[in-house]
């Protein structure tokens, strides 16, 4: 098969540590009496012939191969490791699916929509948006499978308050890329985006939850603008009132709001640690 290789202690070296200065080499210990291994050929064998060359795929037996499997410490397998520039940059340990594999070969693949998506980032930083936009939407149109453009598209188009495309982008990646840090970031934003979209300025909610401290609608929708002005723990400090005094507003909306705040600081850090554990004791 194409981009594919028999690996011995003696090519190692050429095939794997030189080769993958070129092109990221995925390694795969393997052994014939492993089930899971041949379970994984097939799935490993369709991405080599769909990537054509982007990634070369070394196989080691490591039952005729023993002291090559000894000395890169293989104790399990099947046994995957993606090397790139002479360096392991991913190792993974069982048979995996096609999408988890997938994922992780395009981390390291250079593909022509990055190179546009890098393009678009520095016209958006030079405050070039509406050129931005437009290159991200040719680079998402070229690679839609490429969730890397679809991540930064999504997060161009919220700064710029564009809020239905940046939703039908987020909801359309698949399961697992929604789950990444970076998507449930963005949802998280997006979600307090449609909050605040219809509201007033923050400064003019904050008059009106000083003229009636009763509004609920006001202190939710000020909390909103508060988290998009990246300020936090006075987001955080009218969730928690929304929770203390009014559980049944918007389905427990300040002990949602609080929770989404907390991911979005990466469920760490003192001020997570103190308003979840005033979360705790506002429900016990």
């Amino acid at each position: 098969m194409p981009h594919t290789s028999d690996v011995s202690s003696e090519t190692f070296h050429g095939v794997v540590m030189e080769r993958s200065h070129t092109v990221p080499v995925l390694v795969d210990y393997w052994a014939d009496w492993c089930g899971p291994c041949h379970m994984q050929l097939p799935v490993l064998g369709k991405l080599v012939e769909e990537y054509a060359g982007k990634f070369e795929l070394a196989k080691v037996n490591t039952d005729e191969q023993q002291v090559l499997a000894r000395e890169h410490g293989i104790r399990s397998l099947p046994t995957m490791r993606l090397y790139k520039n002479g360096e392991i940059v991913e190792e993974i340990l069982g048979a995996q699916t096609e999408s988890t594999l997938r994922s992780l070969l395009d981390r390291h693949i250079e593909r022509e929509s990055d190179r546009l998506r890098l393009q678009a980032g520095a016209l958006y930083s030079g405050g070039d948006h509406e050129a931005a936009l437009r290159l991200l939407a040719e680079a998402h149109s070229s690679d839609p499978d490429n969730h890397r453009v679809v991540l930064d598209y999504a997060g161009m188009c919220l700064n710029e308050k564009r809020l239905e495309t940046a939703a039908d982008l987020l909801a359309g990646l698949p399961v697992d890329a929604r789950e990444a840090p970076e998507a449930v970031r963005l949802n998280a934003l997006l979600d307090f985006a449609t909050i605040a979209q219809d509201a007033p300025p923050a400064a003019e909610l904050e008059a009106l939850l000083h003229q009636d401290p009763q509004d609920t609608e006001a202190r939710y929708r000020l909390a909103a603008r508060y988290v998009l002005e990246d300020r936090m723990e006075d987001a955080m400090a009218l969730f928690l009132h929304i929770l203390q005094h009014d559980r049944e507003f918007r389905e427990d909306a300040g002990r949602r709001g609080l929770l989404a705040v907390f991911n979005l600081l990466g469920n760490e850090g003192e001020l997570v640690s103190t308003y979840r554990r005033r979360l705790f004791n506002a429900i016990t």
